[in-house]
């Protein structure tokens, strides 16, 4: 043991000295080592490098941002370090696609590589090594959480009561109203309507060809709300934030030249490149989406006041008319039963609904059946057109959570405490178990955990 600290000693004396020659940034400031965690070290520049990430991602504190940073890194070495003895491992290819992923982002909001490095003030080499390996850290400190909030039992309906009883009565949660529904849906005709979206893009083209502007016709006619007024200009962004169609589309095209129609979940769009880089390319487009006349609206509205009559008049039931004649392949082998995608859950709060169907659900009651209405759904940025009726199977009130109503909303809360309460000891057991040394210039730090300066 004397001869570890001994050979610590060594290593901070080093690391001392080394701060003699330190790094001298173009804005003063001095890299140095902050902090000795077991064998690991903490750089100030590395404190600014996530500073600055942080920022740029929007991060707001009312707290020392640099104390903050400082105490999740040190607390990230402790998870490092075990995930090393562990012998945990990173996918490289889960790394790959998480750097992909942050470069796409950085890149597409500073507007290209060049802006990137004056922001950041290292070139893409370096960035690139310096966020992947920060990235392959972060996934081993996850597993290593994971792993340790995971040795935690999944609680039995007795422990979970045990800990409702425990909790005072105003830290109960308020659940929201929940709304269970059913629908029956009917899509219009999209290929007639298509047809004409088609002929006007063709229409546009043919003008462009001409001599007339395609941005002049982008801010007339583009149903693109965010571009239009810009003449459909795009800006400069990473191809894989948009429909794979549009990327191959735009990425074939030269400067100045303008694409055939391409079709996206969006719509149908006519595109001009404007620049390229790599895998990124500012393009203005005009997007057109397929519109549907009143009497498509009638056609579908006297459909399904029909199935609505026949449903009201109990010669079938709402289940059976959905499972025969509603279009929507995601809710109609449920019998029309709607359903979170993500979670897969029945109810819904106020807010997941979708304003269309609120607006007319918050006037029936339960059992009720509504009038058909225009809805759409959410493939893409404005949907598809669509017309349906829907039921109001069930509503559960406002309530304070309670154990008999709730009991997978308060196991979630009880499982969540007891994995927390494992990371929460790992962190406690280590810090007092580890060699730790922080430089004076953090010392007066308002730490989370306490313990850090020793």
């Amino acid at each position: 043991m004397k001869y570890i600290q001994k050979i610590l000693i060594v290593v901070v004396l080093i690391i001392c000295s080394i701060n003699m020659n330190a790094q001298v940034y173009h804005n003063g400031l001095i890299d140095k080592t902050v902090a000795l965690i077991g064998a690991d070290m903490v750089q100030l520049s590395q404190i600014e490098s996530e500073v600055q990430m942080r920022r740029f991602k929007g991060y707001v504190s009312d707290k020392n941002l640099r104390c903050e940073v400082l105490e999740q890194m040190l607390v990230s070495k402790l998870f490092l370090t075990q995930a090393r003895l562990d012998s945990l491992n990173v996918n490289p290819d889960q790394v790959q696609a998480s750097l992909d992923d942050r470069l796409n982002n950085v890149l597409t909001q500073l507007g290209g590589e060049k802006a990137a490095e004056k922001y950041f003030g290292k070139n893409m080499f370096q960035l690139k090594k310096e966020w992947s390996t920060t990235i392959s850290e972060q996934l081993l400190i996850q597993q290593m959480q994971q792993k340790v909030a995971g040795g935690a039992q999944e609680m039995t309906p007795k422990q979970i009561y045990k800990y409702y009883k425990s909790l005072p009565q105003d830290s109960l949660p308020i659940i929201s109203t929940k709304y269970r529904i059913s629908q029956i849906a009917i899509y219009p005709d999209r290929n007639k309507a298509s047809l004409a979206i088609k002929a006007r893009l063709l229409d546009f083209r043919k003008r462009i060809m001409n001599g007339e502007k395609f941005e002049m016709l982008a801010t007339l006619y583009s149903e693109d709300p965010g571009s239009n007024m810009k003449g459909g200009e795009l800006g400069m962004a990473s191809k894989s934030i948009f429909w794979p169609a549009f990327s191959d589309a735009a990425m074939s095209l030269k400067i100045g030249q303008v694409s055939p129609i391409i079709e996206t979940p969006d719509g149908f769009h006519l595109i001009k490149m404007i620049k390229k880089d790599g895998d990124m390319f500012d393009v203005r487009h005009i997007l057109l989406q397929p519109k549907y006349t009143d009497e498509d609206r009638n056609k579908a509205f006297a459909r399904l006041d029909s199935i609505r009559t026949r449903i009201t008049e109990d010669s079938i039931t709402f289940y059976d008319a959905a499972r025969y004649f509603s279009e929507d392949i995601k809710t109609r082998t449920d019998g029309g039963q709607v359903a979170d995608e993500r979670t897969g859950d029945i109810f819904f709060e106020k807010d997941k609904l979708k304003p269309t169907d609120y607006a007319v659900l918050k006037n029936m009651k339960v059992g009720d059946i509504s009038a058909p209405f225009q809805s759409s759904d959410n493939e893409g940025r404005n949907g598809n057109t669509f017309y349906k009726i829907i039921k109001l199977d069930e509503i559960i009130p406002s309530h304070v959570a309670n154990y008999e109503q709730d009991l997978y909303v308060l196991k979630n809360m009880a499982e969540n405490k007891q994995s927390n309460d494992a990371i929460e000891k790992f962190i406690k057991d280590k810090k007092a178990l580890t060699y730790i040394v922080i430089d004076p210039l953090f010392q007066q730090c308002d730490f989370q955990r306490s313990g850090w300066i020793k």
